[in-house]
């Protein structure tokens, strides 16, 4: 196999695009979160009406007479009614940054020897004359083969990802809906 070939070979779309599609859906998810985060803690379920939390804690009070002069200072207990929104930080993630980073390391050694030798020894004597006559035939054929191959891949493979998130400015509609739940806090006087 050729590297050309075992490269061709690897999924660059689904070691690439799998983290990216992670990483989408986990924006996604965070968004979903986040809504329900604001549905769950901020607003009645059944009223639909924004969820309020109600202090008390005492407040000096100046006491004047007639002429405006301050004659004492008197403490009055009073209520601080405040939604809960206004109060929490509300998760609002967002991935700032992706890297992937693909590394394919392939060593593909192939070794091939063929060795291949003939040889064909003859020799060829005779004897003539007015005697006997006598024919000495010696042949010899020797061929020799040899094949070896050997074949070794190496591959190593890393995927690296890292992603970067931080906490997200709130959307326009999100500040939008804060202003309007702080214009709602209220403070009275206990007992008024």
């Amino acid at each position: 196999m050729a590297i050309g070939d075992e490269l061709s070979s690897i999924d660059f779309k689904s070691m690439i695009g799998g983290p990216l599609d992670a990483v989408v859906r986990a924006q996604a998810q965070s968004a979903q979160t986040s809504v329900d985060f604001i549905k769950s803690v901020g607003f009645d379920e059944d009223s639909g009406e924004p969820t309020m939390v109600t202090f008390s804690y005492m407040k000096a009070i100046e006491i004047k007479d007639a002429d405006g002069n301050v004659t004492s200072v008197e403490p009055q207990k009073y209520d601080l009614t405040v939604p809960i929104l206004t109060m929490l930080p509300i998760p609002f993630i967002r991935v700032e940054e992706t890297t992937i980073s693909f590394n394919a390391k392939i060593n593909s050694v192939q070794e091939s020897t063929t060795t291949s030798s003939t040889s064909l020894n003859t020799s060829l004597s005779a004897k003539g004359g007015w005697g006997p006559v006598s024919v000495k035939l010696s042949a010899s054929f020797a061929r020799k083969s040899a094949k070896s191959a050997s074949s070794k891949i190496e591959r190593t493979y890393s995927l690296s990802v890292n992603v970067r998130a931080v906490q997200d400015e709130l959307p326009a509609g999100t500040e939008k809906l804060l202003g309007i739940l702080e214009s709602a806090i209220t403070e009275v006087r206990s007992g008024a």
